[in-house]
């Protein structure tokens, strides 16, 4: 069982910074791929960013490649996005999730299992 909880969400004007942490519960975290995902209001929750069990690949969707980064530190169990050049397109609520049981990084949302609450960001222009 692993438990996640975001922080790290706020109000920040277009081409800001923000810097979002995940910090996870349970013995499984550090063999476990992690993965940051989105929703903005009234659409569906997509894929931002994932990371494999020991920090050397990770992913990124195309509309926040070279602007975010995500990075891990297993001795600590968490999981950050560092997120620059911040857009009003990147208004949403943002999700940290564990995939069970793969240490390998996946952009489809159906392959983790656990999720946190979610903390939200919003970008103003």
């Amino acid at each position: 069982q692993v438990q996640l909880v975001e922080s790290g969400g706020g109000l920040r004007q277009a081409g800001g910074s923000l810097r979002l942490s995940c910090a996870a519960s349970g013995r499984t975290f550090s063999s476990a791929a992690m993965g940051w995902f989105r929703q903005a209001p009234g659409k569906e929750r997509e894929f931002v960013a994932a990371i494999n069990w020991n920090g050397v690949s990770t992913n990124y969707a195309d509309s926040v490649k070279g602007r975010f980064t995500i990075s891990r530190d297993n001795a600590k169990n968490t999981v950050h996005l560092q997120m620059n050049s911040l857009k009003p397109e990147d208004t949403a609520v943002y999700y940290c999730a564990a995939r069970r049981y793969s240490g390998g990084y996946s952009q489809f949302e159906r392959e983790y299992t656990y999720w946190g609450q979610g903390t939200q960001v919003t970008v103003s222009s």
